[in-house]
């Protein structure tokens, strides 16, 4: 049998006294005087890929919460680069193994046709939305000359996610570590310049995603005000981050469980929202919570409203790096890592996924946030209503979860969690 392993990589960010007046909707973010320049805009999906893109913050949430268990410090993670990958996988998969892909992504069984549009319709549109945001997808296959890999395979996964396709000498480790290494490192920008150490002869093929992501904040922090001021870790000890500070009007939201403020990019297509947990709540509590939360609906529901706001927000960087063959078998597709896998649509030789992973950077300054996800795939032998207002508190000085989204779709770009270590 040959064995399927994968990496993933990612990056994100995020922010509080509050007084509060409208409810958040469509073009109100933008400065009238930007329109003309940069309108605002958003992913235009069909009805099917609107309910994927629903679907998919679920399986977001839930990856979410399965990271913040096993993991004690900072994370940082894209589920959009995951949803990409794992819709290329699905391409070279049959049987019950593309069922469970399938379900594990948020459409039935069969509707492969489905996942491919969606992924589709991000790759073309999510790049073009804000002028201020730069947003970079792509994706790549390296193979094995020993091990072709079927033309109706890469011709479905060069359609759909426009990926690129090369024959290499696997026999020679040191120049395809150079190009795969190489590729990731131009794709990113530098952020994420390596995901192999080595590559063995006996690999069919490399499968990639890079997702790049550049945006200013539509308003910037003022370098002057950024100061060393104290954080409570998850452990519960105080150390000293620096903390960039501003008084700026943004969208809040507050229930029994969590409090939520939004912090706009560019034109507002795209967001980061940071979401600190209720007193007397834990984050683990949050990311219980999430998880049966329709995203979309929370988001777009005009439950946020427009307060003004004493943000502070830690300046920060978080590389981060995690296998995830187990979670995504306890999340449902068990057989894609068995003998028993069935991707008979993408070889002929018989293999299995052997390793998915993830690595992701983050950078979050006054003036901007940059991140990036490499995704790769390797084939080897074998509450109450808030009141117009109302003053809130909202200091990040304890461990918060952040999720930079976009509006449109409501799809989650980047998520993660900063506690302070």
């Amino acid at each position: 049998m040959r064995r399927f392993a994968v990496i993933a990589a990612i990056a994100a960010i995020v922010l509080g006294t509050i007084s509060c007046n409208k409810i958040e909707g469509g073009e109100e973010y933008v400065d009238p005087e930007d329109l003309a320049n940069n309108p605002f805009k958003e992913v235009q999906l069909s009805t099917k890929s609107k309910e994927f893109a629903r679907q998919g913050n679920t399986f977001a949430f839930d990856f979410i919460d399965r990271v913040s268990r096993t993991e004690k410090g900072d994370f940082i993670i894209s589920p959009i680069s995951l949803q990409l990958l794992l819709g290329m996988i699905l391409d070279g998969a049959q049987g019950q193994t593309a069922d469970e892909i399938c379900k594990v992504l948020g459409y039935g069984a069969g509707e492969a046709d489905a996942v491919n549009e969606f992924g589709q319709s991000m790759m073309q549109q999510l790049p073009s939305l804000d002028k201020r945001t730069k947003i970079n997808i792509a994706n790549s296959i390296f193979v094995n000359q020993k091990y072709p890999v079927l033309d109706s395979y890469k011709s479905t996964i060069g359609k759909y996610y426009q990926a690129e396709a090369a024959n290499l000498d696997f026999s020679d480790p040191a120049s395809t570590l150079k190009a795969i290494n190489g590729w990731c490192s131009e794709k990113t920008k530098g952020l994420i310049p390596k995901v192999l150490d080595d590559v063995s002869p006996q690999a069919v093929a490399y499968l990639l995603n890079a997702l790049y992501f550049n945006s200013q904040w539509q308003d910037k922090f003022p370098k002057e005000n950024t100061a060393s001021e104290k954080f409570t870790t998850s452990e519960g000890s105080v150390k000293k981050v620096p903390m960039m500070k501003d008084e700026r009007s943004a969208f809040y939201y507050e229930n029994d469980e969590y409090r939520i403020l939004r912090l706009s990019y560019g034109n507002d297509a795209f967001s980061m929202r940071v979401i600190l947990p209720a007193d007397g709540k834990t984050l683990s509590d949050v990311t219980e919570a999430l998880k049966s939360t329709d995203w979309y609906n929370l988001t777009h529901g005009g439950n946020f409203v427009r307060c003004e706001v004493d943000v502070w927000l830690p300046k920060f960087e978080t590389k981060y790096e995690i296998e995830l063959n187990k979670i995504l078998s306890d999340m449902g597709m068990p057989a894609a890592f068995s003998p028993k896998a069935d991707f008979s649509a993408l070889s002929e030789t018989a293999f299995f996924l052997s390793l998915i992973k993830q690595d992701a950077v983050i950078k979050v300054d006054e003036e901007r946030t940059e991140a990036a996800a490499v995704s790769m795939t390797g084939w080897y032998g074998s509450a109450g209503p808030l009141q117009p207002g109302q003053h809130i508190v909202f200091h990040a000085d304890q461990p918060f979860l952040y999720v930079i989204d976009e509006w449109g779709s409501g799809s989650i770009i980047f998520a993660g969690r900063f506690s302070g270590k």
